[in-house]
């Protein structure tokens, strides 16, 4: 299969910075639609929760081809390393599950990182709005596949 032109790109000026907020966005493989089942979704966010000792996860929505996910860093973590290991993880789950048999994601993944002044909270509804703007929903409360801390009390 060819290199997608510029993928490289991705990874130019990537800087892993503990305490940093990012904003992370992993697209599966030629935008085929994995999580469409709330099943599948939740295998995602097994992922999540298992690299919660290197990232903390403020909120995060699994769209039907891709998900976005805004973390903060943790002291001694890499990255690209923690992204990594939640499209590990989440590949081999859904391998085990026998519902994959191809490539799961594709390589590499967009990050911003949130400039301090940023509005971190206008920037998770933002993210959670997805469902909303795809047309997936009429109300948030309909999509099952979102979540942030601030919900948590």
């Amino acid at each position: 299969m060819p290199r997608t032109a510029n993928s490289h790109r991705l990874r130019l000026g990537r800087f892993s910075e503990p305490g940093r907020l990012y904003l992370v966005t992993l697209t599966c493989h030629r935008r085929y639609r994995h999580f469409t089942s709330l099943t599948a979704g939740r295998t995602f966010v097994g992922a999540l929760i298992s690299v919660r000792h290197e990232a903390r996860t403020l909120c995060y929505v699994v769209m039907p081809d891709h998900a976005h996910w805004l973390m903060q860093l943790k002291v001694g973590a890499d990255l690209s390393r923690v992204v990594q290991k939640v499209k590990s993880l989440t590949t081999r789950q859904m391998r085990s599950g026998g519902g994959l048999s191809g490539p799961l994601w594709q390589k590499g993944f967009h990050d911003r990182a949130l400039r301090k002044e940023e509005d971190v909270i206008a920037v998770a509804r933002y993210v959670i709005a997805n469902p909303l703007r795809a047309g997936l929903v009429e109300s948030i409360g309909a999509y099952s596949l979102w979540d942030a801390c601030w919900l948590d009390g």
